[in-house]
């Protein structure tokens, strides 16, 4: 493995080997929302030591299977996969995930105070998420496969793409925060030991949501947008 500078951002370091995404899930250090910082920086704020972060990436180094090389996608065939994998993954299990919140804070709320709170911030999370989806759909992914497509600077509706992408970049943050408050909330989804079935589908599906979710703005914020705009600016100087 090449040694691996700890001031690298933890986005850069996803960037080049997407399978390092498991190690940063492991050690619970954000590399999407927060993929902006030195590694050294993020095992700070999470507590954890840098050694053992790179000790761990070294022996799982080899690990690639089911992850994609986003770096090496074009921006439209990187758009479609967001699409095709994350946001229709998402219209799948958001309704499912509604269901079994609201169903599990209406039998066992009484008991256990904290499920209501997992409702209230599962339904403002599906709320914004998906009209997040249908703005980058429908405004800022067609502007980025134009942009892809152009041979010169493009007549953008509303400007440069870097609006949009600030819009949406803020609103990963938010979402962010919400898959933080899931994971305090559950107690590292781990489920008291007379939850039922659908508590404990509940908690497993919030735990690949969250996994989902930090591949799915990882390949945004560190990847498709910063390509993006570095193309929107080349065409700009045509």
């Amino acid at each position: 493995m090449q040694t691996i500078d700890i001031q690298t951002t933890v986005g850069e370091l996803v960037k080049e080997r997407p399978a390092r995404s498991r190690i940063f899930e492991k050690f619970k250090i954000d590399y999407c929302c927060g993929g902006k910082i030195p590694l050294a920086e993020a095992c700070e704020k999470r507590g954890v030591d840098a050694e053992a972060v790179l000790d761990a990436i070294a022996a799982d180094e080899g690990a690639q299977a089911g992850y994609v090389d986003a770096d090496a996608m074009s921006l439209t065939e990187l758009a479609d996969h967001i699409v095709a994998t994350h946001h229709n993954h998402l219209r799948e299990e958001l309704p499912r995930l509604d269901f079994m919140t609201r169903k599990v804070a209406a039998v066992h709320g009484d008991g256990e105070p904290r499920l209501q709170q997992i409702r209230d911030v599962f339904v403002a999370f599906q709320d914004e998420l998906t009209h997040h989806m249908e703005k980058e759909e429908q405004v800022l992914f067609p502007m980025i496969r134009t942009i892809d497509q152009a041979e010169s600077a493009p007549d953008l509706h509303g400007g440069s793409i870097a609006t949009p992408i600030r819009v949406m970049e803020s609103e990963h943050d938010n979402a962010g925060n919400a898959l933080e408050q899931f994971r305090d909330i559950t107690d590292d989804y781990t489920p008291p030991e007379w939850a039922c079935n659908t508590f404990r589908a509940m908690y497993n599906g919030l735990a690949e949501l969250e996994q989902n979710m930090h591949q799915h703005v990882h390949k945004e914020n560190n990847v498709l947008f910063p390509k993006a705009l570095t193309r929107e600016a080349e065409l700009s100087q045509t």
